[in-house]
């Protein structure tokens, strides 16, 4: 329980630094079109860090699953409410290039912000680690910071469960477009949560390409190759599979033109913003 509590402690610690960090950023670069990037880098730096200490809780603690669970539902709605508008996630990016929420080079951007900001929390956190706060942080600088590989199926099958992640993360929060902010953010965070509970034995559940890169790429027992058939493949399939059902598919066999169904989506954004 104490190394549970000052792991609490670091969570809350990553989320108001990086906040801070936010919050300066939007002043600092208040009339910049840098801001974005830049929040983009802070927030996904946020979700990756504390997706290590969480990690850390669930394999070498062994944290009940419960507890676990819990703890993904409150990080998720932490996360939500606090990214201010960044994306963290390569898959999400490229959604919105299709939605022409974003443009192509926007995007590329911002994926470059996501990766860039994976592989700085891969790099810091360790160094958290080594001032031994918690019994648990000691234990795991014993053992070299190691980590084992959480795939735990054959690559096809690990790939097939973060494409069907992703798939149902990506169509939960689109149709989730008109439900109000308060009740969207904790439906998504149950998703998630259920979803880390179905998947989780057996590739952790990851589907977001960048916090994987973070997270996962690091631990041994898989090739680079391998990881990124499994982590980088399967949620933009996933992804890519959500948008063509239900936005090709589905208003196909209803009857309704995939013209006709991108400007009712325009004009529910228009009617929004007024």
């Amino acid at each position: 329980m104490a190394d549970l509590g000052i792991s609490l402690s670091l969570l809350a610690g990553i989320v108001l630094l990086s906040d801070v960090m936010r919050r300066t950023a939007a002043k600092l670069f208040a009339k910049s079109d840098y801001r974005v990037y830049v929040l983009e880098i802070i927030s996904t730096f946020q979700l990756c860090a504390c997706t290590h200490e969480l990690k850390l809780l669930g394999e070498v603690g062994r944290v009940d699953l419960q507890i676990g669970l819990t703890l993904t539902y409150l990080i998720s709605v932490v996360h939500a409410l606090t990214f201010r508008g960044a994306i963290c996630n390569p898959s999400g990016t490229l959604e919105n290039v299709y939605r022409r929420r974003l443009t192509g080079r926007c995007a590329v951007a911002r994926i470059v912000c996501q990766f860039v900001a994976a592989f700085v929390a891969r790099c810091v956190v360790p160094y958290v680690w080594t001032l031994g706060l918690s019994d648990l942080h000691v234990r795991h600088k014993l053992f070299g910071f190691k980590c084992i590989s959480p795939i735990n199926a054959p690559l096809l099958k690990a790939t097939a469960v973060e494409l069907g992640c992703a798939f149902a993360v990506h169509s939960a929060a689109t149709h989730m477009q008109e439900v109000d902010d308060k009740y969207k953010i904790h439906a998504i965070a149950a998703v998630i949560t259920t979803l880390v509970y179905a998947g989780g034995s057996v590739t952790g559940a990851v589907f977001n390409p960048a916090l994987a890169f973070s997270t996962q790429f690091p631990c041994s027992g898989n090739t680079f190759t391998e990881y990124s058939l499994v982590y980088w493949l399967g949620p933009l399939l996933g992804m890519s599979g959500s948008v063509l059902l239900f936005d090709r598919v589905i208003p196909s066999l209803a009857g309704k033109s995939v013209h006709q169904n991108g400007l009712n989506y325009n004009a529910v954004n228009d009617k929004k913003k007024n």
